[in-house]
């Protein structure tokens, strides 16, 4: 498995209404949009940020990880993306490591992306995740 770059820093808030006028207005990111992930039980709000993203994450459900993270340590980064070629083969190469994931097979994220995450106590305590981008 090869990472390309980092893909997005995803960061927990309470409110994406909130949050978006500093992450705009204040540090002068480009907005790219907001996109629900019903799947995922969260709102999205992404910025550029150079070649990688910021990506804003409110949670729509209290049930859903985000609301969980967010009950435990309040805002702040949730997760670290790394951009690969092929989540399915990069999942299957991590599971011939013996390297503990979360997913086992891709799923949706936002933007049409395929994700998996590997679990926080496999990488040093960061929830990471690999992101496979949407082919046009």
């Amino acid at each position: 498995m090869k990472t390309k770059k980092i893909s997005h820093i995803g960061i927990a808030v309470t409110s994406l209404e909130a949050a978006i006028p500093l992450y705009r207005d204040v540090l002068g990111m480009e907005f790219e949009g907001t996109e629900e992930v019903a799947e995922q039980k969260v709102k999205v709000a992404f910025f550029i940020a150079g070649e990688s993203r910021i990506e804003l994450l409110e949670a729509t459900t209290s049930d859903s990880p985000v609301a969980k993270f967010l009950e435990k340590n309040g805002e702040g980064i949730h997760h670290l993306a790394y951009e690969v070629d092929d989540v399915k083969a990069a999942i299957a190469a991590l599971q011939a490591q013996g390297v503990r994931l979360i997913d086992n097979e891709p799923r949706r994220g936002a933007h049409g992306t395929s994700i998996a995450f590997l679990h926080p106590k496999a990488t040093g305590g960061v929830l990471t995740e690999l992101c496979q981008p949407h082919k046009l």
